[in-house]
């Protein structure tokens, strides 16, 4: 059986077409009316219009017709079928359910650090922890604003969980800024190249 390749991008078209048939432009409206675009990139609409033609001929969605207003050029109006409604079910799922390694590039960067001196990978963090802080601040202006509104929770979920992981990642960069500055971490190309060789010989287990 064909594997349908799962982004979040076709999620959200999928959902949004779970709602009523619509056009792309509208979809890429909605999303962003809705705050989705925080945690949905549809800042390229070539992007959307991309995964909706592989959506179509997937079968997952169908063109109904064509949208022809004044002034503006025509639209093809999408619906979801059968089958999408059946995946989208299928892709949230698995999605709540299951954790899956993502790749990002913050964990990747880490994992190569001493490519930076002590001194320079220290002033990186502090410059990413003031960006941390300044994207939470403004996460919780606009939850305070929503709250006030009043928006439903439900709608506000998305943006809870990045508070949750910005602050929680801002708290870690913080105590291994700490640990950088008072020397309790740190390293130098001697030590490294030390580190590689004692690495890089057999161990007794393995040589016996």
């Amino acid at each position: 059986m064909k594997t349908i390749k799962r982004s979040p991008i076709a999620l959200a078209i999928l959902a949004m077409l779970y709602e009523a048939p619509m056009h792309p432009y509208r979809m890429q409206q909605l999303i962003k009316e809705r705050g989705k675009d925080e945690v949905i990139n549809v800042a390229q609409r070539a992007s959307l219009y991309q995964t909706v033609n592989r959506l179509e001929r997937e079968g997952l969605i169908a063109s109904q017709g064509v949208s022809r207003d004044e002034n503006r050029p025509e639209r093809t109006i999408y619906e979801l079928s059968p089958a999408g409604r059946a995946i989208m079910l299928q892709w949230m799922r698995e999605i709540l359910s299951t954790p899956s390694q993502e790749f990002p590039d913050f964990p990747a960067a880490i994992s190569f650090l001493p490519l930076l001196t002590p001194d320079d990978a220290r002033q990186q963090l502090e410059q990413r922890a003031v960006a941390l802080q300044a994207e939470i601040d403004r996460i919780e202006q606009n939850l305070r604003h929503a709250i006030a509104m009043p928006v439903p929770r439900l709608f506000l979920l998305e943006m809870e969980y990045l508070n949750a992981t910005y602050s929680t990642q801002l708290a870690w960069v913080r105590a291994v800024i700490a640990d950088l500055q008072s020397g309790k971490l740190t390293w130098s190309e001697a030590w490294l190249r030390q580190i590689a060789m004692e690495l890089s010989q057999p161990s007794e287990h393995s040589s016996s």
